[in-house]
């Protein structure tokens, strides 16, 4: 008999996440795939993995989050803010300030003793202050996204990057390659760029809360780093960054 007890599923901008759940939180199997067009399809068969996996039978909950979650049949759908906020709390057992920068949207989270949500700020208007900026940026400069800690300036030598929207950004780019810019400064200036909005947008966090980092950006130690200059704190990178949500999502499975 299967120890699955439920199914958490985040369907990103970017990438679809899902875990499997024993009945003390325990993450039993994942997946992670580029997000596909076809929702439905893509976590029908995801799902049906995750299930041959994990022994998991048809009566086990599947709760639903993310911007693609009213597009899936789910025993509940549960907002992104919840479902981060229960993994962030999963993994730490401690309040704190959870930083999340997904493809579509970047959130900052308050969470209090208990697990509970405090207080959040979300970006959602603009890809500005997201991956997608990020993704966008340095795909014009070619820089493959996991190879950018390779290719920046050190501290101080970045070229400043002033447009707050992605598109103007990139026209500001290719501008300053134009000009003779260092690829090398101009990727800083775009890491940095995205540190001021995500620090603008987590305002200022008290000094007695650790910091806490989600998404697929937090999978990058530069931007990490650079975040981390911009905050003026350490920040600690979750395990499975890319899984805080959909596990979460499990979590809530139990009501």
């Amino acid at each position: 008999m299967s120890n699955a007890a439920s199914i958490g599923i985040d369907i990103g901008s970017t990438s679809w996440k899902g875990c499997v759940v024993d009945s003390k939180g325990r993450v039993m199997a994942s997946r992670i795939q580029e997000s596909d067009p076809r929702i439905k399809e893509q976590t029908a068969r995801l799902l049906a993995e995750l299930m041959a996996d994990t022994g998991a039978s048809s009566q086990v909950p599947v709760i639903a989050t993310g911007y693609g979650r009213k597009q899936v049949e789910a025993t509940r759908q549960v907002t992104e803010i919840t479902c981060h906020t229960k993994g962030c709390f999963h993994q730490t057992g401690k309040p704190g300030v959870l930083i999340d920068i997904g493809g579509q949207d970047t959130k900052v989270i308050h969470i209090g003793p208990k697990g509970s949500v405090l207080d959040f700020q979300m970006n959602d208007k603009c890809a500005a202050g997201t991956g997608r900026f990020l993704e966008v940026i340095l795909q014009r400069l070619r820089i493959p996204l996991d190879q950018v800690g390779q290719h920046i300036s050190s501290k101080g030598e970045g070229v400043k990057v002033s447009s707050t929207c992605t598109v103007f950004a990139e026209s500001e780019v290719v501008s300053l390659v134009a000009q003779g810019a260092r690829v090398e400064a101009i990727a800083r200036g775009v890491l940095e760029a995205l540190a001021a909005r995500v620090s603008s947008l987590a305002g200022k966090v008290p000094e007695q809360l650790p910091l806490f980092m989600s998404g697929g950006v937090a999978l990058n130690p530069a931007m990490v780093a650079i975040l981390a200059e911009a905050l003026g704190r350490p920040i600690t990178v979750l395990d499975n960054p890319q899984l805080v949500g959909a596990h979460g999502a499990a979590l809530s499975g139990g009501g």
